[in-house]
């Protein structure tokens, strides 16, 4: 269904001005924007009580009862719900602010019942001071943080072969992409490269937007639905609708790199500045996509339009969230869990939609975790074993690797020449300290540079999106250059390079130490005149091997340096929560992807069909386009036993067989790595094959997680406020180590503990036997060492810990459960303080 935005935007930019101006006339200082939450419970949790168990299917999916929703969709049914939601905060709001100046941005209604509303302070404590009113915060800003991961992960020969080819990986499951809007006319959401039908699942009800720039017909078979959330930010006023487009259109890139990696088509060729890299595919390629865009290319994005853009996938009926994106501070309050986009993501885990989420881009310090939630799968970052590897032979038979997918110069040597040494001598450009960027070619002597190659400096500049690699190449070609080198400027620490498209031979030389034995060697090999000392010759000279051909030969996975790490912080104090973050860490650098036809996130590929970017943004797509294997695979599998099949089935090795390792700085990273533990990586590396036939699967309901959530000391308020729902309706409550994951988190132990854990056996009867190494300081043993169980039994496992010493140093071990049909269940354990008797 299509619906036209265009008029509908302009009314509500028009109101936003006039609002605004009438504001200023009120007495009460700044306004913004602020969500509110009411204490009546959603519309997902009325439907979710119908939906709670199996009351249907075959005896054998009883058995099972993992909690799935019996009905997936329920949008057409609580449609007048909404609406009279809608009108129960409009009436709130004329009664508490009976006369004033306010303007509702959203109401919520499917996750949380809530609105979010521009008001002044003074207003917002009104709000506050109402019985209906659990809660009022105040609205906060977040951030965004491939053509050979499918083999990397194994997906031709395994896990797309079990669900019938490329062709069928996928289908029937929609994937809710919540980012920077989708590009419509790539061919990697084209729906006519299948010989066999496509239809759009009959759970899914989402609408599509249409635009100037999203018209009529963008939204297709493979492309469900698209719409845009913005009004929080078109209240700040920093909205810029020829930048941003007020449409699901992706002015970034970002968004239409994410939803390709997760679902593109199969087979799509890519070609970046006229070479050929191969073909592109997501990892379910079947899959439909609907887009939720929340966030923009020149501000981020606000957790009150991120939070109505999750409500809405989840009424359209999406089964899988993605979400490439990260809060720019830790939320406040008695845990971190308690933060309107984890609570909305909470009744979406309810309505039986799995949610992932990227990790963030903060590593590689300890705590720096922005996913924290039991509920929601976190994703951290690694290497794949694809790399290009550049080089450039200098005359004194040097070589020197970099970065730079370009052509070489076929072994011929040529003179090389600095650009501060080709100005021009009319010009005073000396003196520019930036003119060695090669920015400008009219500052240089073509005479000079003609037939040589260039050296230019690349600086923070670079890094900030002042100077481009594309103005420096185009400076080179204007001066008929063979090719250009950039050495790296002494001040650039710590930047993650990825290889960039050169349309001439060149090269990038990725670290300031490096870039002194080239520059040492070019200036030993100029000629000077003895008296003027100006240069008469230069003498140094080079060739470049090129960076069009990958390698595989790289010891991968690696966990890369920007990855955000656990303990997962539970509070601002940054106590540690008894929850394993990250899950598991998938392909997350040096990704091609699909590109927006306008996309700036990365300048280097503007232009261009698909770009290659880094980040645990990469790396989440992964994992929801792996999920949609296993939810088409296990349609009644609950979001919680998908998270276990993709834990228990995770490789803590790499692809040699040794250890993942772990980079532990920005300087160097390669020089500053150990062998990864579970903060770093969680249960390991994905394993997509296994994933789909995981033995066992722990499962957790909504109501073990709000066990979880009410045993937090002071909590209760605070639930009553997000859910509408009582603590004391909960006979007990449960720490975070007791709640039934896949992985055991303890922060303190205490001389001694026991917990459990319950696995339900998905597939045939088969006989488990029970291994564990311990962490340093910890005795322990697991009850039963073996056990026998049949297709759709459950079994209690019971793991007892005592401290022998006194530590305050994290360790880690390592639970095994190796069946005798060849299931093996892996559970990383950590003890971080260790108090013996």
């Amino acid at each position: 269904m299509e619906i036209s935005i265009y008029w509908v935007h302009l009314l509500v930019v028009l109101c936003l001005g006039m609002f605004m101006k009438s504001l200023c006339h009120v007495e009460s200082t700044d306004a913004n924007v602020y969500i509110v939450t009411l204490r009546q419970a959603p519309a997902a949790h009325y439907y979710g009580e119908l939906r709670s168990d199996f009351t249907h299917g075959s005896p054998s999916s009883e058995r099972l009862n993992i909690h799935k929703p019996r009905f997936r969709n329920t949008s057409r049914t609580d449609q007048r719900y909404g609406s009279h939601i809608a009108r129960v905060h409009d009436s709130l709001l004329k009664r508490v602010l009976r006369g004033e100046k306010y303007l509702k941005l959203y109401s919520y209604h499917y996750l949380i019942n809530g609105f979010a509303v521009l008001v002044t302070p003074y207003q917002a404590d009104k709000l506050s001071r109402r019985r209906e009113v659990a809660n009022v915060i105040l609205d906060f800003s977040v951030k965004t943080a491939t053509t050979h991961t499918p083999q990397f992960l194994g997906l031709p020969n395994g896990a797309w072969i079990q669900e019938g080819g490329f062709e069928y990986a996928g289908e029937g499951i929609v994937i809710g992409f919540v980012d920077t809007g989708i590009d419509p006319t790539h061919p990697s959401f084209a729906d006519d490269i299948s010989e066999h039908p496509y239809p759009v699942p009959a759970h899914f009800s989402g609408i599509c937007e249409v635009t100037r720039e999203f018209p009529s017909g963008s939204c297709n078979r493979k492309l469900v639905g698209a719409r845009h959330f913005a009004a929080s930010a078109i209240t700040r006023g920093i909205f810029n609708s020829t930048q941003d487009y007020a449409s699901p259109f992706d002015g970034d890139g970002h968004g239409t790199h994410t939803a390709s990696v997760a679902a593109g088509n199969h087979g799509v060729p890519v070609v970046v500045a006229g070479h050929h890299f191969g073909n592109a595919s997501g990892m379910a390629p079947r899959s439909h996509i609907a887009v939720y865009k929340a966030l923009y290319r020149s501000f981020g994005g606000f957790a009150a339009d991120v939070v109505a853009a999750i409500d809405q996938a989840a009424q359209d009926g999406v089964d899988i969230i993605s979400l490439s994106i990260t809060p720019n501070r830790r939320p406040p309050g008695i845990a971190t869990f308690f933060n309107p986009i984890d609570m909305a993501l909470l009744s979406a885990v309810k309505a039986g939609i799995f949610a992932v989420q990227a990790a963030g881009n903060t590593g590689p310090s300890p705590k720096s975790m922005s996913s924290f939630s039991p509920w929601i799968y976190t994703v951290g970052a690694v290497s794949h074993d694809r790399v290009y590897s550049n080089s450039i032979v200098l005359g004194n038979n040097l070589t020197i690797n970099g970065a730079g997918l370009a052509p070489g110069t076929n072994g011929t040597m040529y003179t090389l020449i600095l650009a501060m040494h080709a100005l021009n001598n009319e010009t005073a450009t000396a003196k520019d300290m930036y003119v060695g960027e090669c920015q400008d070619s009219s500052r240089f002597n073509q005479d000079l540079v003609q037939g040589n190659l260039l050296i230019c400096s690349y600086s923070i500049r670079f890094v900030l999106g002042l100077s481009t690699i594309k103005q420096a190449l185009q400076t080179a070609k204007n001066l008929s250059a063979t090719g250009v080198v950039f050495y790296m400027d002494p001040f650039v620490i710590g930047f993650q390079l990825n290889p960039v498209p050169l349309q001439m031979p060149g090269i990038i030389i990725p670290s300031s130490d490096i870039s002194k034995v080239l520059l040492q060697y070019y200036n030993s090999s100029l000629e000077r005149d003895e008296l003027t000392k100006k240069i008469i010759k230069f003498g140094a000279v080079a060739s470049i091997c090129g960076g069009l051909k990958a390698n595989y030969s790289n010891a991968a996975p690696k966990v890369m340096y920007y990855s955000a790490r656990g303990p997962d912080p539970e509070d601002g104090f940054l106590d540690d929560a008894d929850i394993m973050k990250p899950n598991l860490v998938a392909p997350g650098n040096s990704i091609w992807a699909a590109w927006s036809s306008v996309g700036t996130d990365s300048v280097e590929f503007q232009g261009e069909n698909f770009a290659m970017m880094s980040g645990t943004s990469m790396a989440a797509p992964h994992v929801a386009g792996l999920a949609a294997l296993i939810k088409q695979k296990f349609p009644n599998f609950s979001p919680s036993a998908i998270a276990s099949a993709l834990s228990t089935t995770a490789s803590p090795h790499d692809k040699n067989g040794g250890p993942i390792m772990a980079q532990r700085a920005y300087a160097n990273p390669d020089l500053n790595q150990s062998p990864a533990t579970p903060f770093d990586m969680g249960s390991g590396f994905v394993n997509a094959t296994a994933a789909l036939n995981p033995g066992l699967i722990f499962d957790s309901s909504y109501d073990d997680y709000m066990m979880f959530l009410c045993g937090i000391n002071g909590s209760a308020p605070v639930v009553l406020n997000y859910t509408g729902q009582n603590c004391w309706v909960y006979n007990y409550t449960m720490g975070g180590a007791d709640l039934n994951l896949p992985s055991v988190m303890i922060a303190k132990l205490n001389q001694s503990k026991t917990i459990q854990r319950s696995v339900i056996n998905v597939a045939g009867n088969e006989t488990y036997t029970v291994g564990w190494s311990a962490p340093y300081g910890v005795s322990m043993k697991v009850v039963p060492l073996h056990f026998s169980i049949e297709y759709g039994e459950r079994q209690v496992l019971s793991v007892y810990l005592n401290a022998t010493t006194n530590s305050s140093v994290a360790s880690f071990g390592r639970i095994g459960l190796f069946g005798n049909q060849g299931h093996i269940v892996n559970i990383p354990l950590s003890v971080i303080v260790k108090m013996s008797h």
